[in-house]
């Protein structure tokens, strides 16, 4: 039986889209409906959702609209509130910043120790001319030429003084009559004239200090109270709580406000008078301790800085002064005398570290002192090293009231007082309990502390930990 081929395809045909369209078209078809439902399920579904939310907003109350006097009151409410909070930041940050300026605002040291000067005695001596070596000047046969005579003896004399005769003159004679002894003094501290004074007081110190075989017989000798008596017609305060403006009151047209320039005399004198103790006795050891505490309370004025170098000589001289025994006494009482002054101020520092610690003696008066105004700085009641060291480690650094200022002050007097003291040996836990304070204020201070002095104080401990102090105190 024939087959007809051309009514079914053949196999590879049936395969061929491009010779079965409609088979390929169909199956297209499908594919896209099944995808095209998907996407419509999907508009229906979020088409739902919208009109839900829709339904949810109609239902919902509108909000109250605020009007235009709401709006500006709103507004000014929210500007008080800044303002506020403004004012607030800038309050705190002027108290920072004063904080800072407190620094600088501190006084530095500096003390009136002169006020207004006295009248000065007389320098004029008439029985200057009646002297033993005036005369024999008059009755020598060159007095034909020079024509000496009572009247001229004093200017005659000043020549001899300022050229450096007299002195030779008297020690070649190994006599100092009294009225030269007191005209040479009273021009050494009181003639306005620099030349005459510092004459008259080389010559005054040559002779204290002539050596045995050169030192010739004096027929009068200051006493402490004439010496003193100088000091007070320079104007000197003997206390330093005198109000400085009610000296500046009292200066009148006479008189002139101190120091003068006589102050380097007297120094010098001081010293000579204390170098010479074995062979002329002026002063007393009760003299000599009150002459080193005015000479230690000269360095407050600040009229009188360059004068530190003789300021200086003078105090080794004081001390040099008295014995070894005498020394332990006096030193005490030295520096109780000079604490009993000193203000809890830069001032004290002052008294204390211008005492320079080059002997023993020099180290053992700055320590004692440095320890008398400890005692007296501190209002507790205290009695020795361990109640000082004991209220220092119970400050609280952390507390906002802390007075940075004068934590710096017990810090450095603490630091003399250990640093130039005696040895520690029988007692061991004054090193420990100072560590513990140099600890607190070096770790419990933050470094953004702003506080007059934090800065100071932290750094200050910080660095007598890391020093040689800490190693001695070991």
């Amino acid at each position: 039986m024939d087959m007809d081929l051309d009514d079914k395809p053949l196999d590879f045909e049936t395969e061929d889209s491009l010779r079965m369209p409609s088979i390929s078209t169909a199956v297209s078809s499908k594919r896209r409906n099944k995808v095209i439902g998907l996407d419509d399920l999907l508009c229906d579904y979020y088409a739902e959702q919208g009109n839900e939310v829709q339904q949810k907003a109609k239902k919902a109350k509108p909000k109250k609209r605020y009007n235009s006097d709401d709006e500006d009151t709103i507004m000014r409410n929210k500007e008080a509130r800044l303002i506020r909070t403004l004012e607030g930041h800038v309050a705190a940050s002027e108290k920072e910043v004063s904080g800072i300026k407190a620094e600088f605002e501190i006084p530095s040291w500096g003390e009136r120790v002169f006020g207004d000067q006295k009248a000065t005695p007389s320098l004029v001596f008439p029985k200057l001319g009646s002297c033993q070596l005036v005369q024999s000047f008059t009755r020598n046969e060159l007095n034909s030429i020079v024509k000496l005579n009572n009247e001229k003896g004093e200017t005659f004399l000043q020549g001899l003084l300022i050229n450096g005769w007299l002195l030779k003159l008297v020690l070649k004679c190994g006599h100092v009559e009294e009225s030269i002894a007191t005209w040479c003094f009273n021009l050494m501290l009181y003639s306005s004239k620099e030349k005459l004074s510092e004459s008259a007081c080389t010559f005054w110190c040559s002779i204290l200090q002539a050596n045995a075989e050169e030192s010739p017989q004096i027929d009068w000798l200051p006493t402490f109270a004439e010496i003193k008596k100088a000091l007070v017609t320079y104007g000197y305060l003997l206390d330093s709580s005198n109000d400085p403006s009610s000296v500046l009151d009292k200066v009148g047209k006479d008189h002139s406000e101190g120091p003068p320039q006589n102050i380097r005399s007297w120094v010098r004198f001081l010293a000579a008078c204390s170098e010479a103790r074995s062979k002329w006795s002026i002063i007393s050891d009760s003299d000599a301790e009150e002459c080193l505490c005015v000479i230690i309370r000269f360095y407050l004025d600040r009229q009188l800085e360059g004068l530190s170098l003789l300021f200086y000589e003078c105090v080794v001289s004081v001390i040099n002064f008295f014995t070894d025994n005498e020394w332990n006494i006096s030193r005490v009482k030295v520096a109780k005398s000079l604490a009993c002054r000193a203000n809890k101020d830069l001032n004290c520092l002052r008294l204390v570290e211008c005492i320079y610690g080059v002997d023993a003696r020099g180290k053992h008066l700055r320590s004692e002192l440095a320890f008398q105004i400890l005692l007296k700085s501190i209002d507790e009641k205290v009695s020795d090293g361990e109640d000082i060291l004991r209220f220092l480690i119970s400050i609280n650094v952390k507390d906002r009231n802390c007075d940075f200022f004068l934590m710096f002050i017990y810090l450095v007097l603490a630091e003399n007082w250990l640093l130039f003291g005696p040895p520690l040996e029988d007692k061991p836990y004054i090193p420990e309990m100072l560590g513990i304070f140099l600890l607190n204020c070096s770790c419990q201070i933050s470094s953004t502390d702003m506080r007059c002095y934090a800065s100071k104080v932290r750094n200050k401990a910080s660095y007598l930990l890391q020093s040689t102090f800490s190693k001695k105190l070991r």
